[in-house]
């Protein structure tokens, strides 16, 4: 649907841009353009990202939903260059605009790109997916920046001056430039296996205590690679229990552990509570 849709934005802005020498109908079509690659890119790295895990990759493929973000992120940057680029130089041409049928494409690619990324802001939502998370909020900067031309064009319509339709062109690749840099941001976080949200390590912390056999927990270490989120964590058991049991019981918090969050991967490795505090007392000073 995204693909389908910022080829015909893309096109039809194009056209109407040329016919009608309006560089913030110009700049919307280059940020159409880049929506159009953005879409391409989520849908091949959505589709890498399902593949299962094999030999060369044993965590699987999720990351390539997150390098999929970071490049939406850098085309969107560069998409802003080149609407300050032709801004200027519209300065410098002063054409005289025809804005009517560049008026009623502007409100006609608000109404798409406002009902498309409702739908894929709420599939990425559902799915936790890092890609349609990134291709819905940039379809929804496209909203905020047809209605920043849209009103360019009307203060041209009824001032005459073309000088309005390069401010709007200015305002849309601020708009253009403050989207690149959240999903950059975003993006690059799991790419370093920067740790979950505290809110979700808390969850998981509160799982881990809830257990009555768990005496303690350490090491726990969290990461996010796609729409998958990675723990492995020591667990520590009563040292009485046999190996079955201590097993059942580590069995147990994974589940609970996937019930609270479904594409979780966690490892947990579980230690006898006594003899594990005397170890760290011989050999670590306690530590």
């Amino acid at each position: 649907m995204s693909i389908a849709s910022n080829s015909f934005l893309t096109l039809a802005k194009l056209v109407i841009g040329l016919l009608t020498h309006t560089v913030s109908v110009m700049s919307e079509a280059i940020h159409s353009a880049s929506d159009l690659v953005a879409s391409l890119l989520a849908y091949f790295a959505i589709r890498t990202a399902e593949a299962p895990a094999d030999v060369d990759h044993p965590y699987g493929h999720g990351k390539a939903e997150n390098l999929s973000a970071l490049v939406q992120g850098i085309l969107i940057f560069a998409g802003a260059i080149v609407v300050i680029v032709e801004a200027v130089a519209a300065l410098i041409r002063r054409h005289e605009l025809q804005v009517g049928p560049a008026i009623v494409l502007m409100l006609v690619s608000a109404g798409v790109n406002v009902i498309l990324s409702t739908y894929l802001l709420r599939t990425a939502k559902r799915t936790e997916s890092p890609a349609l998370k990134a291709d819905g909020y940039h379809l929804l900067s496209d909203v905020w920046t047809s209605l920043g031309v849209l009103a360019g064009l009307f203060l041209v319509r009824q001032t005459g001056s073309a000088i309005f339709d390069s401010i709007a062109a200015f305002a849309v690749s601020i708009l253009i430039i403050r989207t690149s840099w959240h999903l950059v941001r975003e993006s690059v976080q799991p790419l370093m296996d920067a740790s979950l949200p505290s809110n979700e390590e808390a969850k998981i912390r509160e799982i881990l205590a809830s257990h009555p056999a768990v005496r303690s927990y350490h090491k726990l270490r969290t990461r996010r690679g796609g729409r998958e989120r990675h723990v492995d964590v020591h667990v520590q058991l009563p040292d009485s229990l046999t190996l079955i049991e201590a097993h059942q019981i580590t069995e147990a918090l994974e589940e609970r552990a996937r019930e609270a969050f479904p594409d979780l991967q966690i490892t947990i490795h579980f230690e006898p509570y006594e003899a594990e505090l005397l170890h760290q007392k011989i050999h670590h000073d306690g530590e």
